[in-house]
């Protein structure tokens, strides 16, 4: 009979219910290069970003000025904002238009091109670029002076539209127009999403068109019944991010309105009218109380598309 133990038996796993061997000084030693690399990010992101948002909670219950100490006052700011401040209210609305007007109508273009790169055979990378450029400039306070200037009384595209009798005397200087204005700039803006789609499109199997083809499925059929369902990962992701990110418009609305939200406060963002409370105004604390209203807003709206998207989104693994 050999005493020699079989090497398969020492790698075997430890019985259920056996404690896992504690790490040893070595294993921890071969962690420690690794926090120290991580040192900087840990370090950013406690000092530039859990830091800051603690003492902007802070302030948020406190009348602060800027120049005085801060001055504990409670749920009062949070109560005058929803119930005695109907200037909030209408930035909510503004924004909350800006959002249903300029999301869908960025991602319907984006895909829309999309499409069609997708089946370009030349010129590919030169026309993803060009499209993707207006991702790269249009957040800038320079392009956002130039669109001002194309939609003022007066500009190229009032001077288009009048040429064939619609005569507006410029989209900026009306109430009605003015939001749009800025939703067209973010519109614009559609690269990003754009590269996302495309790189989507190029992810779905060409056998499943051709087997739609067999079956006699049109362009149309096939958009709706394979690239869609295929593709809703990926627009469910574009959705949120471009839903989140319009929440926090600000420089086209600053740059448009001159930094007053007119006309009548048509341009009144939510963002804009923190600004102006903040640092027009001086009221630090009731900006603070609008920036954690805007965070839960976020975060409520990101809940139910998550929620929603159970209904919509489908994956390649699932039921698998």
């Amino acid at each position: 009979m050999s005493l020699t133990r079989d090497p398969r038996q020492a790698a075997s796993p430890p019985p259920a219910g056996a404690r896992e061997p504690r790490r040893t000084p070595r294993r921890r030693e071969r962690q420690g290069p690794a926090y120290v690399f991580l040192s900087p990010w840990i370090l950013g992101v406690v000092l530039l970003t859990l830091a800051p948002m603690a003492v902007s909670l802070y302030l948020s219950f406190t009348d602060y000025n800027l120049f005085d100490a801060p001055k504990w006052v409670g749920l009062r700011n949070y109560t005058d904002m929803f119930f005695e401040d109907p200037r909030y209210w209408r930035s909510v609305g503004t924004t909350l238009i800006f959002v249903v007007v300029a999301v869908p109508l960025k991602l319907a273009l984006a895909l829309g091109v999309a499409m069609l790169l997708k089946n370009m055979r030349s010129g590919k990378g030169f026309y993803r670029s060009a499209f993707y450029a207006p991702s790269l400039l249009g957040a800038s306070m320079s392009i956002a002076l130039v669109w001002r200037a194309l939609y003022n009384d007066g500009g190229t595209v009032d001077d288009l539209l009048s040429r064939i009798g619609i005569h507006t005397g410029g989209w900026v200087a009306d109430p009605d127009l003015s939001v749009f204005v800025v939703a067209l700039l973010a519109v614009w803006q559609f690269g990003a999403p754009m590269v996302i789609f495309l790189a989507g499109l190029q992810q779905i199997p060409g056998d499943l068109y051709e087997a739609a083809a067999l079956d006699g499925a049109g362009r149309w059929r096939q958009f709706v019944s394979v690239t869609l369902p295929m593709l809703s990962p990926v627009l469910f992701f574009n959705l949120v991010l471009e839903t989140i990110q319009s929440f926090q418009v600000f420089t086209p609305a600053f740059a448009i309105s001159g930094g007053k939200g007119g006309p009548a406060d048509s341009t009144m963002f939510y963002t804009l009218y923190l600004y102006e409370r903040g640092f027009s105004a001086s009221h630090m604390g009731y900006a603070s109380a609008m920036a954690w209203a805007l965070l839960l807003g976020i975060g409520a709206v990101t809940v139910v598309l998550f929620r929603t998207s159970r209904s919509w989104v489908f994956y390649a693994n699932e039921g698998a």
